[in-house]
């Protein structure tokens, strides 16, 4: 057992919190919190410094949490993020239930194809099967560090376009019809794409990180099969084992990760076993790369604003 202290820009900064690592690069189990929107600013500010850290928490036997006390938790931790195309159930909980065909099993970072993405995800374990459906989280932090040092300086000059409307029958392969309709019809109703620096720094920590993930379509500048060549090289990096932790879910577990630093693989690999989970994903800032320029919006096209009146 590990009493880790956290600290945080609140006036009350030194606050004690039970933090076991799970991977030597990312990754930690937060022991004896019980999550609501009740808890001390001192200790949500804690929590938020943790996650920082270590990319990932996993907190289990929230078992007294429903669809409203996640939600509430999420309002206390950010700002809720309605996703920009699918139907969340309320709550602002978007649920991945397998049983309508949804199973995330792509790495990505999640709704890149805007620009202000969500800074964090709270995801909740409602029904978890016996065997199988386990999460992979990689830190793109750490991924960054490992390139060679001409490909980090090659990186730090690179953006990259994300979209919603990437190719999904060859990241799905064995998606059903049922899948590639709601694909079609919900998940692209609306086709964003936006241009994103592939090294972003951290607003908070400062470091840099890897901004790739399965919704990036092509490198500004660069043919695309020279962008598929150069997507793999780096991506590879993020998914290197030492780079990720593997959590094996049980009912009642909560995950919180720093949208911002990580990229996640929900593993389909339980069948026609029952797997439902329920997330908030909290509203994050438009990414700076090292050149201090920010993401931008392609399409659709942004309103232009209007000058006031003098």
């Amino acid at each position: 057992m590990m009493i880790e202290r956290a600290y945080s820009n609140h006036p009350d900064p030194l606050i004690p919190l039970d933090i076991a690592p799970v991977g030597g690069r990312i990754g930690a189990e937060v022991r004896s919190l019980k999550l609501s929107a009740d808890l001390a600013p001192a200790t949500l500010a804690a929590v938020r410094a943790a996650l920082v850290r270590h990319k990932v928490l996993f907190l289990r036997g929230q078992h007294h949490l429903d669809d409203d006390a996640q939600e509430a938790f999420g309002r206390a931790f950010g700002e809720p993020f309605e996703h920009p195309t699918v139907p969340s159930r309320g709550n602002f909980l978007f649920e991945l239930d397998s049983r309508r065909g949804a199973r995330a099993n792509h790495w990505h970072t999640d709704i890149t194809f805007v620009p202000a993405y969500p800074f964090a995800s709270i995801l909740r374990a409602v029904t978890i099967p016996p065997a199988g459906g386990d999460t992979v989280w990689a830190n793109t932090v750490a991924a960054y560090n490992d390139l060679p040092e001409a490909l980090r300086a090659f990186a730090d000059g690179l953006r990259a376009i994300h979209t919603n409307a990437y190719d999904y029958a060859a990241q799905r392969p064995t998606a059903t019809e049922e899948q590639r309709r709601q694909f079609k019809t919900v998940f692209t109703s609306t086709v964003y794409e936006t241009e994103h620096p592939v090294v972003r720094v951290h607003p908070e920590s400062g470091e840099r990180s890897l901004l790739l993930g399965g919704f990036v379509k092509q490198f500004v500048g660069l043919p695309v099969l020279d962008s598929r060549a150069l997507f793999e090289r780096l991506q590879s990096y993020v998914t290197r084992l030492e780079n990720t932790v593997r959590w094996r879910w049980s009912e009642g577990d909560v995950a919180i990760w720093d949208n911002r630093a990580t990229q996640h693989y929900a593993i389909d690999d339980y069948g026609s076993q029952h797997r439902v989970v329920r997330r908030v994903t909290l509203l994050g800032e438009v990414p700076v790369g090292v050149d201090g320029y920010e993401s931008r919006l392609l399409t659709p096209a942004p309103v232009p604003q209007l000058e006031a009146a003098e």
